[in-house]
C-alpha cells in the first residue's frame, strides 16, 4: 500500500466546509529571520525493545515459537489458539505438540544442541506447531539441525500443512546422519492463505535428535520481515535505541553473539515469554544499516557491571587485536562498528527495574560504568538515567531526606560522567465514547505539555546547580508516547487512532520549540506493543501515529521559527530548510471544522507553488490495521497557492512546503 496517495484517490469521507480563523487571529505572521536553535536530527529517533512482538513476531522474520525448546515438550499440550492467547508464555507450556504416541518425544539433557535439552523423536513420532500464517503462492524456507543417535542414518519428514484436505500439504524428506548434528534445509510454497498452518516434523524409520529448527518467509531480508522493513524505511527514524528498556537490566549481551542457532534461549528477564537471542548485537547493527539509522545501545547497569559494559563497547568499537573485537571478527565482522551513542542503564530510579538501588549508590555505579566505557572508547556519547519527578520516599529514605529528584541527584554527582541526561514519559488517554467527544481537546495536548514541563524543569534545575558552572546538559527523551491500555503478551498492542496522531504531531511541534535543550527523542515503541507499526502474521501496516512521524521526518524543515499569536485549538509550527530556501508550516487541527489560516511573510513571498500534505480522517476514532484497506493515509497535493489562506482539514494535520523568494 503506497504511503502517499494522490488527492483524487484519497478522500473517502465528506470534506467539512472551511472556517477562516481570521476572526480571532487575522494572519499567521512568520518572520524567517526569527530562528531558533536547529532541530537535532536525533529528535526523530525510535526505540525497539525485546518486549512482546516488537522484535520477534514484528521485526524478525522467524515464524516458529520456542524454536530452541526452552520449554520441555510434554504430552500436556495446551493449544496456542491465536496471537491473543496468552497460555503458552504465561504458564510456561511449550507451543510444540507431540505427534503419535504420548511418549514418542523425550527431552534429552546429555550433549544438548543448545540450551538445557534437545527433543529425541522416536520412530513414528514427531512434533507439530500450529497457527502459522502463510500466504498462497509465497515461498517459505527453513532448516533443522538433526542427529541420528544410532549407527545408521534416519529419515525425517518435514511437512507444511495449510488445510484440512489430503492435498493441502507438502512434505520434504531429509536425512539425519550419525555423529554430530548437521543442518538440513527445506523449502515450501504455500497452497493457500491461512493463519492456521502447521509445521510437522516426524521421524519415520528410526529415532532422531532434533537440535533446533527455523522457518521464515523466503523473501526475508537477512532475517528481517520484508513487509515490516518496507514500513520502517518509510518511517525515516534517524537513530534507534536498543535493546531496552527494562529488558536490558537483565540482559547479557554475550548471549546474543556467535552462531545464532547455538545462542542460548532464556526467559525474558523483564517481561513474559522466551528470549531466543536470535536478534543480538550483530543483527541490530545490520538492521540499522539496512534502514540507514544510527545505532544507540543501552548498557546493563541493573544486574550488569562495568566490566561487561566496557567489553560490549570493545566488541562494537575496537579492532580484532582486542579480546572482544576478536570475537566480533570471528563472527564475520572484522571492521569495528563504531557505535558512538550509548545509554548508561535504563530507568534505574524505579523499583520495578532489575538491580534497582538507592540514588546515592547508583551514582557511584554510573560513574564506574561510564569511566570503564570511556576507557575503551573516549569518543562515546553517554546518556545518563534521569527522571525529573521521581523521589523514592518509600524505597530510598536518604533520597527523600535530601529532597532531590533522580535527575537532580545525577546532575550533582555524575555531571562530568555524561553527555546528555535522559527523561522518559508516557501519557494515558482520558475516557470518552463516540457519543461524547468533549475530552478530545484535553487528549491531544498531553504530550506537548509534558515535553514543555520536562524542558522548563531542566532549565530551572540546571541553572540552579553551581557545579555545572553555566553548562547545560541536553535532554535525551529516551521514551515518549501515549500508552492508554494494558499490554498482554501475544497481543499486537495499543491501537492508535486519529486523536493519537494529532497529539503526536503536537508533541513534535513542542520538540521543535524546545530544540535548544532537547537534542534526542525516541518514539516508543516501533513495532507492535505501543509501536508506530503493527503486524499480523502475514501483513504489516502503519499506525496513524507512524504516518505523522513519517511525514514530518521527510518534509519538515530543520531551522525552527519563533511564532507569536493565539491560534485557539490549533497548534502551529514553522521551520526553514537547512538552505533557507523553503519554508515549511505545519498545522494540527483537532476540531470538527476545516479551517483556513491566512499567512503573512515578513520580507519574503512565495517563489513558486507550494505542496501540501495532509493526514485527515472523518473523526478522531479512525485507525489503520494490518491486512485491511488503509483508513487514514498521507495525501500529497502539489500546486497550492500559498498567497491564499492555508487550508487544514477537520481532525487533521497539514504540512506545507513553500519555496521562498
Amino acid at each position: 500500500m503506497p504511503l502517499l496517495r494522490s488527492l483524487l484517490l484519497a478522500s473517502t469521507f465528506a470534506v467539512a466546509p472551511l472556517s477562516v480563523v481570521s476572526a480571532s487571529n487575522p494572519v499567521l505572521k512568520i518572520d524567517p529571520a526569527r530562528t531558533g536553535a536547529p532541530i537535532h536530527p536525533f529528535i526523530y529517533g525510535q526505540f525497539i525493545e525485546h518486549l512482546g512482538r516488537c522484535i520477534y513476531g514484528g521485526i524478525w522474520a522467524e515464524m516458529l515459537e520456542d524454536r530452541k525448546f526452552y520449554f520441555p515438550v510434554t504430552p500436556d499440550y495446551a493449544p496456542y489458539k491465536s496471537l491473543t492467547d496468552t497460555a503458552y508464555p504465561v504458564v510456561g507450556a511449550s507451543p510444540w505438540q507431540i505427534i503419535g504416541a504420548p511418549d514418542g518425544v523425550r527431552m534429552v539433557k546429555e550433549n544438548a544442541f543448545v540450551g538445557e535439552h534437545s527433543p529425541l523423536l522416536r520412530a513414528g513420532a514427531g512434533l507439530r506447531q500450529r497457527d502459522l500464517g502463510v500466504v498462497a503462492g509465497r515461498g517459505y524456507t527453513g532448516y533443522l539441525w538433526l542427529r541420528a543417535p544410532g549407527a545408521k542414518p534416519a529419515a525425517v519428514d518435514v511437512t507444511l500443512v495449510w488445510g484440512e484436505g489430503a492435498g493441502d500439504r507438502a512434505t520434504v524428506r531429509v536425512t539425519a546422519a550419525p555423529g554430530d548434528f548437521a543442518k538440513q534445509p527445506f523449502a515450501f510454497t504455500a497452497g493457500a492463505s491461512t493463519d492456521h498452518a502447521q509445521l510437522e516434523v516426524r521421524a519415520t524409520d528410526a529415532d532422531v535428535l532434533l537440535g533446533t529448527l527455523s522457518l521464515m518467509p523466503a523473501d526475508n531480508v537477512h532475517g528481517l520481515r520484508r513487509d515490516t522493513l518496507a514500513l520502517l524505511k518509510q518511517l525515516h527514524g534517524s537513530i534507534y535505541r536498543w535493546p531496552g528498556g527494562n529488558f536490558v537490566s537483565g540482559y547479557d549481551w554475550r548471549d546474543g553473539i556467535g552462531d545464532r542457532d547455538r545462542r542460548p534461549p532464556r526467559k525474558n528477564p523483564a517481561w513474559t515469554g522466551v528470549e531466543h537471542n536470535d536478534f543480538g548485537t550483530d543483527e541490530f547493527i545490520a538492521f540499522c544499516r539496512e534502514i540507514d539509522a544510527e545505532p544507540m545501545i543501552a548498557a546493563n547497569t541493573g544486574f550488569g557491571d562495568a566490566h561487561s559494559a566496557a567489553q560490549w563497547v570493545e566488541y562494537c568499537n575496537r579492532d580484532a587485536s582486542t579480546l572482544a573485537g576478536g570475537w566480533r571478527a570471528q563472527n564475520g565482522h572484522p571492521a569495528p562498528y563504531g557505535v558512538r551513542y550509548w545509554c548508561v542503564g535504563n530507568e534505574m530510579f524505579g523499583p520495578w527495574q532489575l538491580g534497582f538501588m538507592q540514588l546515592s549508590h547508583y551514582t557511584i555505579k554510573h560513574n564506574l560504568v561510564a569511566e570503564a566505557m570511556w576507557k575503551v572508547d573516549p569518543s562515546l556519547q553517554l546518556a545518563a538515567v534521569g527522571d525529573l519527578e521521581t523521589i523514592n520516599a518509600k524505597n530510598d529514605p536518604e533520597q527523600a531526606k535530601s529532597g532531590h529528584t533522580w535527575s537532580h541527584g545525577m546532575l550533582l554527582a555524575c555531571a562530568d560522567h555524561m553527555n546528555v541526561i535522559s527523561e522518559h514519559f508516557y501519557e494515558g488517554r482520558l475516557p470518552w465514547t463516540k457519543n461524547g467527544r468533549g475530552e478530545l481537546a484535553a487528549e491531544v495536548v498531553k504530550l506537548k505539555h509534558t515535553i514543555r514541563r520536562k524542558a522548563d524543569g531542566h532549565r530551572a534545575l540546571q541553572a540552579s546547580l553551581p557545579n555545572l558552572s553555566g553548562r547545560f546538559i541536553p535532554i535525551s527523551m529516551d521514551e515518549w508516547n501515549y500508552w492508554h491500555r494494558d499490554y498482554v503478551y501475544g497481543e499486537l498492542g495499543c491501537v492508535y487512532d486519529q486523536a493519537d496522531a494529532l497529539g503526536v504531531a503536537m508533541g513534535l511541534h513542542e520538540y521543535f520549540r524546545q530544540s535548544d535543550v532537547i537534542h534526542l527523542a525516541f518514539y516508543a515503541q516501533t513495532v507492535n506493543v505501543i509501536g508506530a507499526i503493527k503486524t499480523s502474521r502475514t501483513a504489516a501496516e502503519m499506525e496513524t501515529t507512524g504516518l505523522v512521524l513519517s511525514l514530518y521526518r521527510a518534509h519538515f524543515g530543520s531551522v525552527p521559527l519563533k511564532l507569536e499569536g493565539d491560534f485557539g485549538a490549533l497548534d502551529v509550527a514553522a521551520a526553514l530548510t537547512a538552505d533557507g530556501r523553503t519554508l515549511t508550516v505545519a498545522v494540527v487541527n483537532p476540531t470538527a471544522a476545516a479551517v483556513a489560516l491566512p499567512l503573512a511573510l515578513a520580507g519574503h513571498r512565495p517563489a513558486a507553488a507550494a505542496t501540501r500534505w495532509t493526514i485527515a480522517a472523518p473523526d478522531e476514532f479512525a485507525h489503520n490495521a494490518p491486512g485491511r484497506p488503509r483508513a487514514v493515509d498521507i495525501v500529497a497535493q502539489p500546486g497550492i497557492d500559498a498567497t491564499q489562506p492555508l487550508a487544514v482539514p477537520a481532525f487533521g494535520v497539514a504540512l506545507f512546503s513553500i519555496p521562498l523568494k
